[in-house]
């Protein structure tokens, strides 16, 4: 059993293990990379010979920013007297061509992962997705943010890899009691993500990196005996007694299977419809509502770092907000240092935005969506409706639609100026492609969603220096924050209550909030599906 002994100097805590020390220390940013520099400053908290210890590993890396200096803090094992062992992950899995078949609705985070456990399990997966090859989704996005058309089935939303592929790939997640983040994580980098994710406390892989890792994925599944249908849209499930049968598609083809897990993301509406169609089980979920807020980086990076100039050796700052108002919870969410806006509608006449970031997160701009809850008791009927919550952010979406002016350019106002209910006589350069249209947002927004975030914004104001100010711009609006509908399934066997063999899953069945939580959801659902 490794036992943690408190070094008396610096408050440093150090595990021994045989021959292995865990430190935690704080290095300055100009020094993060130099390894030389990390091994001398172990062997003299250590006090031992430098040349003993034989190498080191980094398990943990964070800033901290909280003094006048920021620091990187790193949690670092070091090798004494003994080489250090390489962690290996074997993607060693058997071909599963001839072995029983799952269907899986959705190539997303979900159920990609949902795939990838079902070659563990000697289980032949098969995948429909109602979008393109990562590769081709690029060309109905460059339509979408050149020309305001949106493809219904291939966007930001739907098509290979999910709404995570183009729109960031962020992995932090606070799901470790679902299951197993660092298997995760391990299987991005073996698909080939770098493994600075499996350290940093924000992990981070790019949305001009993802694409390639999805391909692998895709690689991994097909040459082991999977199969996945593109292009394929489910437009029923089938069922006999009580049991799953399988699925039927827009062409009109039927597949058959005993087990469906349906991971189909936060925007799949139709999938919702399938069941109230057939009265199955499906219920309101509170979600949240707002707007995407986008500053100059180098407002937040003065206001996080405490300088006039971010060090060349620090990564674009991030933040993190949170303020009760009259009782409501308002909150900064997806976060996306040196990001972009996006586009993110899946249907034509509708505006929803959200943000991303590339692996260098190097644009000029800072943006992050800024939300209210939004609760049952806020919208009529939602008791009795399952819909209703549904029917109110879709409402919300059209009315931006309506108010940007069409295609796709959003209402956007000042920040100073929202707060104080003046529209905007300009806008600031900003990075959302499709165009943005001075307005009152107070036209778009709920009464309660817009009055929350009035009284928030100076708030946030007060807790991060810089950030209320004129030079930001508020974009309507930021609606998908999760689904406001929740398939119901049973604690233990993750199956519908109604429909054995289904197994609802991911974010659209309302059990995630993100790439990494959906991956493991979809990893639990393959897990729950007996022989």
């Amino acid at each position: 059993m490794a036992k943690f002994i408190p070094l008396l100097h610096f408050g440093i805590k150090t595990r021994h293990h045989f021959m292995q020390h865990e430190l935690e220390l704080a290095i300055l940013p100009e020094r993060i990379a130099d390894q030389t520099h990390i091994l001398q400053k172990g062997a003299a908290l250590l006090k031992i010979a430098p040349a003993r210890i034989k190498g080191l590993k980094i398990r943990k890396r964070s800033i901290d920013a909280r003094g006048k200096q920021a620091v990187f803090r790193v949690r670092v094992i070091f090798y004494i007297d003994e080489q250090p062992i390489p962690e290996i992950l074997p993607l060693e899995y058997a071909n599963v061509a001839d072995d029983p078949p799952a269907i899986i609705v959705g190539a997303g985070p979900a159920g990609l992962f949902a795939a990838l456990r079902c070659l563990e399990k000697k289980i032949r997966p098969i995948i429909i997705e109602r979008g393109k090859r990562v590769q081709e989704r690029r060309r109905d996005l460059a339509v979408l943010n050149r020309q305001g058309i949106v493809n219904p089935d291939s966007n930001y939303c739907f098509g290979e890899g999910g709404a995570g592929t183009y729109s960031d790939g962020k992995l932090y997640t606070r799901s470790n009691k679902r299951g197993d983040v660092q298997r995760v994580l391990q299987l991005l980098v073996a698909h080939g993500a770098t493994d600075d994710i499996l350290v940093d406390a924000r992990p981070h892989i790019g949305t001009n990196k993802l694409p390639h890792i999805i391909q692998a994925i895709r690689h991994t599944i097909l040459n082991h005996g999977g199969e996945i249908h593109f292009d394929s849209r489910v437009v029923d499930i089938v069922e006999q007694f009580g049991h799953v049968k399988g699925v039927k598609l827009a062409s009109g083809e039927h597949i058959n299977a005993e087990h469906v897990i349906l991971a189909t993301g936060h925007s799949a509406r139709d999938i919702f419809e399938i069941f109230h169609r057939r009265r199955w089980l499906v219920e309101p979920k509170p979600f949240a509502l707002g707007v995407r807020i986008e500053h100059p980086q180098q407002i937040i990076d003065q206001a996080q770092y405490h300088c006039n100039v971010r060090s060349e050796h620090l990564p674009p700052a991030y933040y993190s907000l949170v303020e009760q108002v009259d009782g409501r919870g308002v909150f900064s969410f997806c976060m996306c240092p040196g990001g972009i806006i996006a586009p993110c509608a899946t249907d034509k006449g509708e505006i929803v935005v959200n943000g991303w970031s590339p692996s260098k997160r190097n644009n000029p701009y800072a943006n992050s969506g800024t939300v209210v809850q939004v609760n049952l008791e806020d919208v009529p009927h939602a008791v009795r409706y399952p819909f209703a919550l549904l029917d109110f952010q879709h409402e919300v979406e059209e009315r931006a639609y309506v108010v940007g002016g069409g295609k796709l350019v959003a209402p956007a106002q000042r920040m100073v100026d929202f707060v104080e209910g003046r529209l905007s006589n300009t806008l600031p350069v900003n990075s959302y492609k499709p165009g943005t249209h001075s307005a009152l947002l107070s036209e778009v927004l709920p009464p309660f969603v817009h009055d929350a975030l009035r009284k928030a914004l100076p708030l946030f104001g007060k807790k991060m220096k810089g950030y209320y100010t004129n030079e930001a711009i508020l974009v309507g609006v930021e609606s998908r924050t999760s689904s406001p509908v929740r398939i119901p399934r049973d604690k233990m066997t993750l199956q519908h209550p109604q429909i054995k063999g289904l197994y609802p899953c991911g974010e659209g069945a309302g059990y995630a909030g993100g790439i990494v939580s959906a991956a493991i959801d979809g990893m639990n659902c393959a897990d729950a599906i007996k022989d």
